[in-house]
């Protein structure tokens, strides 16, 4: 085949055949196409898309890049949820134990920070000597012993795809649906899951700003997964403001151990339940559904979620005793309030000014290799709906360096408005995706 020609018909809009991309994807992964072919092959891709086919073929061609992981050997479901990033979203850290705790295995491949939506990785990487980079044989283990493990990407899982998400990092071709969905669901399929939650976030702190963006990308992605022979649905969730109220990275594993403690804040234990729930029901017929509400609630309220997630901590190197004391977590030298400047209602919350601010804190990733302040962040005190007094603390700014607290105030100031009267908080989950295209 001529990569040539082949980067001139999707320039041309014309259709690529399985056996093309398969050729394109199995090539560039072994070092035989340069990174300057693939790069114009990508954005022709951005500009003339790519068709159902065609992204299924992509989606089949990367996951088969590696090793496919084979958990037939365990006995039972396994299930895994994924998210599309967003300000707040420490759903993973809640879901996969209380999941996991209910009989299930939970192999989580997970990504790390880029830009202002946090990664699970970094956050499990504040407990201190939590391993992220486990070998295969390792992760295989500890989802046996434990029912879930949780690591990045490796390097036999889906090659192409941390080559191919590289590439589109620096040549602007990141926002693209075929791409998008390509990315997310090979790393998932490669895991060897019986089952797949995905929750597309939608808003200001999201990607796909719109609903109509946040619906079509559902939908590619749920067809995927159902037409590759996993079981997969996708909620579609509000980012318009963060999802509980710690942002960053240590501040997060707190909320989320008090969630699992069965302290959490209102909306993100209510997201973690619905989370959990469809993942216990996937395939299960619809009368199950009040016994598994009920397994979830029990799961909490015994604290056996919680002991299933001190297990997993363990595991993996870390401390599980960050669970009963957080001063082991890393700590912020100063804290300091941001004051309401008027009495009123908080009628909006920009989730991705309060994102951008977290990062500028040190808590984010700007490049790839950027190093992570584990102990910053941003602790919200009002959300949409709540009163507030005039000077009366909207946030509490975790940093290390004064010029920092300093960058971020007015943007952290400027994300809350306050109005004369109430509004409701937004829907929390807009809308569930079953069905393939």
């Amino acid at each position: 085949m001529n990569v040539v020609d082949l980067i001139t018909r999707k320039r041309e809009g014309q259709e690529l055949s399985g056996a093309e991309i398969s050729y394109l994807v199995d090539e560039y992964t072994r070092g035989e196409i340069p990174d300057y072919q693939i790069s114009a092959l990508l954005m022709a891709i951005f500009f003339r898309g790519m068709n159902s086919r065609e992204t299924l073929a992509l989606t089949e061609s990367m996951v088969h890049s590696g090793q496919v992981m084979d958990l037939s050997h365990l006995p039972g479901l396994k299930l895994d949820k994924h998210s599309t990033g967003g300000v707040g979203d420490k759903t993973s850290l809640v879901v996969a134990p209380l999941v996991a705790a209910a009989g299930a295995y939970v192999p989580m491949v997970s990504g790390r920070a880029l830009g202002f939506s946090g990664g699970t990785l970094d956050k499990l990487e504040s407990i201190p000597g939590f391993n992220v980079r486990l070998s295969l044989s390792q992760f295989k283990a500890t989802l046996q012993n434990c029912g879930c493990a949780l690591i990045g990407q490796t390097e036999e899982i889906v090659p192409a795809d941390r080559k191919l998400y590289a590439l589109r990092d620096v040549t602007a071709t990141v926002e693209c649906i075929s791409l998008i969905c390509a990315s997310i669901m090979s790393k998932k399929l490669a895991e060897g899951i019986d089952g797949l939650v995905l929750d597309v976030k939608v808003g200001e702190g999201a990607f796909m700003r719109s609903l109509e963006e946040a619906s079509e990308l559902a939908q590619n992605l749920v067809s995927i997964g159902n037409s590759m022979g996993t079981k997969t649905v996708a909620f579609i969730s509000d980012m318009n403001q963060p999802l509980g109220l710690a942002v960053g990275n240590a501040l997060e594993v707190v909320e989320a151990i008090e969630t699992l403690k069965g302290h959490g804040p209102e909306d993100l234990t209510h997201l973690c339940e619905k989370l959990a729930l469809k993942m216990l029901t996937l395939a299960a017929p619809p009368e199950k559904a009040g016994a598994a509400r009920e397994k979830i609630a029990h799961l909490l309220r015994s604290g056996k979620a919680l002991e299933k997630f001190r297990q997993i901590i363990r595991a993996q190197g870390g401390d599980p005793n960050v669970i009963d004391d957080y001063s082991k977590l890393p700590q912020a030298s100063h804290r300091r309030d941001i004051l309401a400047q008027r009495s009123g209602y908080v009628v909006t919350l920009n989730a991705r000014m309060i994102g951008e601010a977290s990062m500028a804190l040190g808590a984010g990733r700007e490049k790839v290799d950027s190093q992570i302040d584990y102990s910053v962040g941003i602790l919200l005190r009002k959300k949409i709906g709540d009163f507030v007094e005039k000077d009366e603390p909207l946030a509490t700014i975790h940093f290390n360096r004064e010029s920092k607290f300093q960058e971020i105030r007015d943007t952290v100031l400027t994300a809350f408005a306050v109005g004369p009267a109430r509004v409701d908080p937004p829907s929390l989950i807009k809308n569930l995706v079953e069905t393939s295209l």
